[in-house]
């Protein structure tokens, strides 16, 4: 492999953290028109796969090419850390049917496997280049994100869309 990417992709990530991009790329195009990506999370339950790379990679590239076209194209990267694809998963991890725990026990259970496996993604997605707000992501688990839900739901009820 003649551009050595083995050895470089991690100096050159290195550098990027340590230039603080992404915090300069926001200050420079703050406050001009927005572009913002609302980008669907990722289920915390396992290493990334291809569709997470190509998925991740092209919000990536319209984001930055946005920012380059000089909107204000903020990144907040999220992660799902509810569900059937996580439950499946940690079920599977510990070899145990919905029968044999009690729910309050793998309900915890679940929210460490979830905390656990959103690191791992968020290295990994940094690994593939993409930036954005890494320190500060949205997570369905956090309790001000669950109280924006049910507020959302709170005003669809009172405007007669949901009974």
């Amino acid at each position: 492999m003649k551009a050595d990417l083995p050895r470089k992709e991690p100096l050159i990530l290195e550098n990027w953290e340590k230039a603080g991009l992404y915090c300069k790329i926001r200050e420079k195009y703050r406050g001009r028109q927005k572009y913002v990506l609302h980008d669907g999370p990722p289920y915390a339950n396992g290493d990334i796969h291809i569709g997470h790379a190509l998925n991740k990679t092209l919000k990536d590239i319209v984001v930055k090419y946005k920012t380059m076209s000089g909107f204000d194209a903020p990144y907040v990267p999220g992660w799902d850390c509810h569900g059937l694809p996580i439950e499946h998963q940690l079920f599977k991890e510990l070899k145990l049917t919905k029968y044999d725990i009690d729910q309050v026990s793998f309900r915890k259970k679940a929210h460490d496997y979830a905390l656990s496996y959103l690191g791992r993604q968020k290295e990994q997605f940094k690994r593939l280049g993409v930036l954005g707000d890494w320190d500060n992501p949205y997570l369905t688990l956090s309790k001000d994100y669950e109280e924006a839900i049910l507020s959302s739901f709170n005003e669809l009820v009172k405007q007669g869309y949901i009974e």
